[in-house]
């Protein structure tokens, strides 16, 4: 069961099922979870940094906000929509709209940034695209089956025909998310790979010279 919850103990212990009050709090933490990293997302990064200043990087180095955004958002698609649901990814159908209808299905995966797709994206549609796919694992969440945390997608099929990605470019993706149960996508990809990125968009707001504070 969920180990990464403060009351995993209780929960894994002895029958239950959905509608036990110890699954119902591992919901219930993980929807507040989620929800936390859209709020310092959206109010700490988003609201603080203006657009024409997204494709900026602080000191000349590291990541723009542009990658940020992108590239957590989509890791929680490719994790949420396409390996746990069996789905293609929501980034195909805003591909266009974010001005990389051309660009390769494995844009924005890496933690490097690629300037080169960075200074195509459109912020307005970045926010649409980054939008949907919280409101996605929102509703994901909202009727999730705690039971279904222990199973073990065909992740290496499902990142290859629904998401259109060659195993042999992203090797290290898909040896990396290969044999995992559901838990630890919505563990990792969804809250703590997009909490990490959270922190690192605050600091480059910091570096620009926009702190709040």
């Amino acid at each position: 069961m969920w180990k990464g919850y403060p009351g995993w103990y209780e929960v894994s212990q002895g029958p239950w099922s959905p509608g036990t009050v110890g699954c119902m709090d591992l919901q219930a933490w993980l929807l507040d979870a989620h929800t936390d990293l859209r709020r310092r997302l959206t109010g700490a990064v988003i609201d603080q940094v203006p657009t024409d200043r997204w494709s900026e990087q602080a000191d000349g180095g590291g990541s723009s906000v542009t990658w940020l955004l992108l590239h957590l958002a989509r890791h929680q698609d490719l994790a949420l929509t396409t390996v746990i649901r069996n789905k293609p990814p929501l980034y195909l159908a805003h591909a266009a709209a974010l001005g990389l209808g051309d660009a390769s299905p494995s844009s924005g995966l890496g933690e490097r940034e690629q300037p080169a797709v960075s200074v195509l994206v459109q912020p307005d549609a970045l926010v649409a695209y980054v939008d949907s796919t919280f409101d996605s694992t929102r509703r994901w969440l909202q009727r999730l089956s705690v039971m279904a945390l222990d199973v073990i997608p065909d992740t290496a099929r499902r990142l290859h025909t629904k998401a259109l990605l060659d195993p042999g470019e992203l090797d290290w993706l898909f040896g990396m998310w290969t044999s995992h149960t559901v838990d630890w996508f919505v563990q990792w990809p969804v809250l703590g790979h997009g909490q990490a990125h959270v922190g690192e968009a605050i600091a480059v707001r910091n570096r620009l010279g926009l702190s709040p504070f």
